[in-house]
């Protein structure tokens, strides 16, 4: 990706520091966030800032998902209107080797507070004062007449709203506790042996001083400004919250809001399928002149013996999507995935299949508690970035949804597009037996421990007014489950663990759809796909499960893991039952929660609690039914 940066309001062309992904566009490095660079830290820029090129942007096709995101941006008090034919589109790929500004993402330098690396000096200043650009990097002219590197401060401010601002170093050391400002501030930063807050200290010629430590109370720092500087100087809007000390590297800085959908066959009547192909010459369509169309363009004849109302109605349910009752993306997912035909050997996909799964029947029956098994060879799943947050992770519903009200940052001010990205690849459907779901959240001991899981999340519920529902002793469940099998098909599949994802789809019992199931799939991003490896290990699934079984009994923590009460921990893991990193933590980009909502006491038995707790009482076997 081409990097450009923004000193003194001249944007410059520069060679390029090392090289990100398209898909990391739309989550660790999306617009707005912080990237460190070999000699100086940016700020990624909005999507207003985004280039394409002469050839323009590529255009991301996903009808369901479109659907979906548009209902969610309405709700918006300035909602973002989508373009009809490019709503989501790839990022840009920049030239290797040879930057141009037409070409790539700009970025804005950020923060632009800069420290001395002489260890005599460790003068804090600000670009360009007092520094001079040497070979592309800032130099400070120290007092022992000598030029020495300069480094971003590693330090910002940024609040709920996902405001982010420079520290104000200045005012912090003087206003900020009562004094008066000199008539010229000359500050240093004074970092201690080990960097931590409390040793770190900014220091003023005028003999002022202050411990940063002190700034990590929110109500020592000024108002917020209202800054997003990722979408230019001229964003500024007003802020009602007090800005929080931040470590520029910190994950909390930045919380992509990603939506994801699978490509699965529409369910759209066949003249609905037919008139979506021909919309570039129905789209103005009317009663009046479509015989005539119908008679002057032949591809119209596809149309056949429908008659002009039909196709009028397909037309407008076409450009109104978002009119026409919708079923849930995971729902729809779900329901394409439990009603697929039995597996049969050297039945493949189509080259150009976007979805393939089939129904797999182990010979020798399915793993008690378990449903069904679906194997997936070719999954194509569409992810699409709707807004980031900072300070807090943003927390999708069950169907895997934003309330895009809570507090969410813009990507761009201007635009009709969000970015995506496409992933190829394959996976494996686990659907538990709904029956002895419920069997299982009838017992006493499980609604004992929903009502343990239920405590914690109200402590964390108190301090977010926005927080979303709890989600049931059912996601808990899932969810868990699908990291112990993460952890036990890695030894196998030749995927390491951080290559599988999780998908979870759960719906309570009493809801139209009631939903007990985990995909777990493998992807690459411009890919045409994978090897197969994942696919076949779910055609030895009690397998998995009986070492999933075996892993999550002990856990190296325990006997501390097993016994963690969420209502009670200091340290605050208020959505976490058993759980730690030695049992069920796996890599983030596999996870869908952060890595809470877990607990493997309702998965296997666990030191400390029945046995009749766990889904999982024995170790898995055989079912015994037909």
């Amino acid at each position: 990706m081409s990097q450009w940066v923004k000193r003194g309001g001249k944007a410059s062309r520069v060679k390029a520091d090392g090289e990100v992904r398209r898909s990391q566009s739309i989550r660790t490095y999306g617009a707005g966030s912080l990237m460190d660079l070999l000699d100086r830290s940016v700020l990624i820029g909005g999507l207003d800032f985004w280039r394409f090129g002469t050839e323009g942007a590529v255009a991301i096709t996903e009808h369901r998902l479109r659907q979906t995101v548009t209902s969610m941006l309405n709700q918006l008090d300035e909602p973002v209107n989508l373009s009809t034919d490019k709503p989501f589109v790839h990022p840009p790929a920049g030239l290797d080797g040879e930057p141009q500004r037409s070409n790539g993402i700009e970025v804005f330098e950020f923060p632009q507070w800069f420290v001395c690396q002489d260890n005599k000096c460790r003068a804090l200043v600000r670009a360009p004062q007092g520094l001079e650009l040497k070979a592309d990097r800032w130099q400070h002219y120290c007092d022992s007449r000598k030029y020495s590197p300069a480094v971003p401060v590693r330090f910002v401010l940024a609040c709920k709203n996902g405001h982010l601002d420079e520290m104000p170093w200045i005012y912090f050391v003087h206003e900020g506790q009562g004094k008066q400002r000199c008539a010229s501030p000359s500050l240093r930063l004074i970092e201690g042996r080990t960097g931590d807050f409390s040793e770190v200290a900014v220091r003023c010629a005028c003999k002022q001083w202050r411990y940063l430590a002190h700034a990590r109370a929110e109500e020592a720092n000024p108002p917020c400004k209202g800054y997003r500087p990722w979408l230019g100087p001229e964003a500024q809007e007003n802020c009602d919250q007090r800005p929080r000390l931040l470590m520029r590297g910190a994950s909390n800085t930045y919380f992509s809001q990603v939506v994801s959908a699978l490509s699965i066959p529409e369910s759209d009547s066949e003249l609905v399928n037919v008139v979506r192909d021909l919309m570039d010459v129905l789209t103005n369509a009317t009663k009046e002149t479509l015989p005539t169309l119908r008679h002057a363009i032949p591809k119209l004849a596809a149309l056949g013996d429908a008659s002009d109302d039909e196709v009028l109605e397909a037309v407008e349910a076409l450009k109104n999507p978002e009119e026409a009752e919708q079923v849930p993306l995971r729902t729809a997912e779900y329901l394409q995935l439990t009603s697929q035909p039995a597996y049969r050997t050297g039945v493949l996909p189509q080259p150009d299949d976007k979805f393939f799964a089939r129904r797999y029947d182990p010979p020798t029956g399915l793993p008690d508690g378990i449903g069904q098994i679906v194997v997936a060879p070719r999954l194509r799943e569409v992810a699409v970035q709707v807004g980031f947050t900072r300070l807090d992770a943003p927390t999708a519903n069950l169907q895997g949804e934003y309330d895009l009200q809570v507090t969410t940052c813009k990507l761009g001010l201007n635009t009709e597009w969000l970015p995506a990205s496409e992933i190829w690849g394959e996976g494996v459907f686990v659907q538990l037996d709904e029956g002895a779901v419920r069997d299982w959240e009838d017992r006493k001991a499980v609604s004992a421990r929903a009502k343990v899981l239920l405590a914690g999340y109200d402590r964390w519920k108190e301090e977010r007014s926005n927080a979303p529902k709890f989600p049931g002793v059912r996601f808990y469940l899932l969810h868990s489950l699908s990291h112990l099998l993460i952890n036990a098909i890695a030894v196998e599949c030749g995927y390491s663990a951080a290559a599988l994802s999780e998908r979870i789809y759960c719906a309570p019992r009493n809801d139209d759809v009631p939903m007990a199931a985990i995909l777990i799939s493998t992807g690459t991003p411009g890919t045409e796909g994978t090897l197969g490896g994942l696919v076949e290990q779910g055609k030895h699934l009690l397998e998995h499960l009986r070492r999933a079984y075996d892993m999550g009994r002990l856990c190296s923590n325990d006997p501390v893991c097993a016994y963690h009460s969420p209502a009670k921990d200091p340290t605050r893991r208020d959505r976490e039952g058993a759980a730690c990193h030695g049992c069920l933590y796996v890599a983030e980009p596999s996870c869908e929660r952060f890595n809470c909502y877990l607990d493997r006491a309702l998965v296997v038995p666990t030191m400390g609690h029945p046995e009749y707790l766990a889904f999982f009482s024995e170790r898995p076997r055989l079912t015994d039914r037909v």
